[in-house]
């Protein structure tokens, strides 16, 4: 091929307009300002492509589907009432939280609280109590099965729904602060007490004065040259917190391996197709695939042939994941979810993120109307929104919403025994006056699947029960979620 001098000097002036274009900033399509632009103000646009998934995290592509009850109600409670709901997508950690993620979390309470402030260690601390039984021998497991070495791969038991609450808050600030360090932001401060240390509510209200390393380039020509990161530039996650119900069924369910295009092919109980629980695949065929409770007096099954080689709850890697990645989703043990148990909360839940438990708070402001001071332990200090506040808006006029439709006014017999009126400011709660007329109240939590002391039953992913969120069980344990911000699928 001949190139002549005149093609050549052509080329090179196609090639100067496409890098005019590639180097041409990006300007606003509605008021044709540019953006970045520190001569016309530094509005400040940073290039974003797509959310940073956490650790141990994985992406649960969301949809619709028929949450509820899909085996029979053998306990008559008629709670669970299938309906068709529609989930975000999400993500949510690969298996349960383990004995070593909780030695972990208690380290660092101890080592940073420990001196001045430890009960927060304490009140941390799981019930390892949990195991005793009047009739049986399992002290050991009270004092080993926490801490021993070979337990740390085990989910933690006796924790709360409170402590779980908790440990998902004190994952954020630390996921975050590392992401910070990663991003040379923050240097790495092992001396943090007491209320010096990185919480991100903190950090975003302009609270946290810890070891920084480099603040980010502030194109704002009336600010200082520098500021702090902001939730505008992507790189904080969003909070981990427990999953709600319907989240964690349609988890567990795992219908994204079942279908072809908008036909699911077949209404699963499990995690896995069909009705039993041993695995058909040739190499391993008749293993089960979760660990529960076969019958009365068996736990794992016959000397030499144990059928889930797990008496108590096993490695959390143990068995086959579902088809979203997931392990133990049946079995091993149950789960803590978000949601306030309701009997009928079936009927009364919204279809799109459907949950009951919803209390609306807000930052609470000084007298001048900046964020309060963080407390002892390094925390923006919340309130509930009061109702004043809440004047005419139309999707919410309280900030406690946990007995709406179900436990309110509007849902409680408003007269008393002789047919007169009550008075609608005490009536809130009547309905589940705890221990009188109902063992429900609004601290009572939902716990999902079943466990190693449970019967199959429980690990149809349908199924639900509940417990007082202070309380604590040998066989519950929990995993965290965290939202999905964005496109639902991702790179699109």
């Amino acid at each position: 091929m001949i190139t002549t001098k005149k093609s050549i000097s052509t080329l090179i002036a196609i090639a100067s307009v496409f890098l005019m274009a590639g180097c041409k900033k990006d300007q606003s399509p509605t008021t044709g300002w540019e953006y970045n632009q520190p001569k016309n103000g530094g509005f400040e646009v940073v290039p974003y492509e797509e959310q940073e998934t956490g650790p141990g995290l994985i992406l649960i592509e969301g949809g619709t589907f028929a949450m509820g009850r899909t085996e029979q109600e053998v306990q008559y409670d008629w709670d669970n009432i299938p309906r068709r709901v529609t989930v975000s997508s999400f993500y949510m950690d690969e298996t349960e939280v383990r004995n070593l993620d909780w030695l972990e979390y208690l380290y660092w309470l101890r080592r940073v609280f420990g001196t001045d402030f430890l009960e927060v260690y304490k009140k941390a601390l799981p019930d390892t109590l949990v195991w005793r039984d009047k009739l049986a021998y399992n002290e050991p497991l009270v004092e080993l099965y926490l801490r021993h070495p070979a337990y740390r791969e085990y989910p933690v038991v006796g924790v709360s729904w409170l402590q779980a609450t908790d440990y998902c808050a004190w994952r954020t600030d630390r996921v975050n602060e590392y992401i910070m360090i990663r991003e040379g932001i923050l240097r790495v401060d092992p001396s943090q007490s007491n209320e010096n240390n990185f919480n991100t509510e903190a950090y975003l209200a302009g609270q946290y004065e810890g070891m920084v390393k480099n603040d980010l380039y502030d194109l704002d020509p009336s600010g200082t040259g520098t500021r702090k990161v902001r939730m505008e530039d992507g790189i904080l996650l969003p909070k981990y917190r427990l999953p709600t119900e319907a989240e964690w069924e349609f988890a567990a369910l795992g219908l994204i391996g079942n279908a072809i295009y908008e036909r699911v092919l077949d209404r699963r109980l499990y995690p896995w197709n069909g009705h039993i629980l041993r695995t058909d695949k040739d190499k391993d065929l008749g293993d089960f695939v979760a660990n529960f409770k076969r019958g009365r007096g068996d736990n794992m099954g016959v000397a030499g042939a144990l059928n889930d080689a797990a008496d108590i709850p096993g490695p959390v890697y143990s068995y086959w994941p579902n088809d979203y990645g997931l392990y133990n989703m049946a079995g091993n043990v149950a789960e803590w979810v978000m949601d306030v148990y309701r009997p009928l909360s079936g009927e009364d839940v919204s279809d799109f993120n459907p949950f009951r438990g919803n209390v609306f708070k807000t930052k609470t402001l000084d007298d001048e109307g900046n964020i309060e001071e963080k407390d002892t332990l390094g925390r923006i200090n919340w309130r509930n929104v009061t109702t004043v506040e809440s004047a005419g808006r139309r999707n919410y006029r309280q900030a406690d919403n946990i007995n709406y439709l179900d436990g309110d006014f509007t849902s409680t017999i408003t007269t008393d025994w002789f047919g007169q009126p009550k008075d609608s400011a005490n009536i809130s709660g009547d309905m589940y006056n705890y221990s009188i007329t109902s063992m429900l109240n609004d601290k009572v939590r939902v716990y999902k699947g079943g466990s190693w002391n449970d019967r199959a039953y429980y690990l149809v992913a349908g199924t639900k029960r509940y417990l007082d969120e202070r309380l604590s069980t040998d066989y519950i344990g929990f995993r965290c979620a965290m939202t999905r911000v964005g496109s639902p699928i991702g790179g699109k």
